[in-house]
């Protein structure tokens, strides 16, 4: 089996049992090794006193993508810590589109950064995550 193989049919693992991700509304667009991409649109629910898209929507948004990014492997892995800087707004109606990219794995440790963008390309948020390895897999290599 190859990396994107893995990375497939671990996605399919972890998404049958995400009802958080479905709950607001995600997309997993996109999965690689070390990569995902999640889109969501934002809707009225999502929306803040400010009329605009809450920005717990949006660390959802990129911390599921950094999620299913980190797990690709078919190793277990959960975060460590996460950080978000909010550079403008999500809008009502549109789709933002979260990029996660694992930069660093070394033993059971792993950085991926994210980069959630709007429907017009600009930059809405910068997202870093640390994983940490659990011990376990999604499925059986052998299946």
């Amino acid at each position: 089996m190859d990396a994107t193989e893995r990375a497939r049919r671990a996605a399919e693992a972890m998404w049958a049992s995400d009802a958080a991700s479905k709950w607001v509304g995600l997309t997993l667009a996109e999965v690689g090794p070390g990569f995902a991409r999640m889109t969501c649109t934002v809707r009225d629910d999502h929306l803040n006193g400010h009329g605009i898209c809450h920005g717990g929507v949006i660390f959802t948004l990129a911390d599921s993508a950094f999620a299913f990014a980190c797990n690709s492997h078919n190793r277990v892995a959960v975060a460590q810590h996460n950080s978000i800087t909010y550079l403008s707004p999500g809008q009502p109606g549109e789709v933002l589109t979260a990029v996660a990219r694992e930069v660093a794995l070394t033993g059971r440790s792993g950085v991926t950064d994210v980069v959630v963008t709007g429907g017009d390309g600009r930059q809405v948020a910068l997202f870093r995550g640390a994983s940490r390895q659990i011990g376990g897999t999604h499925f059986e290599e052998g299946e």
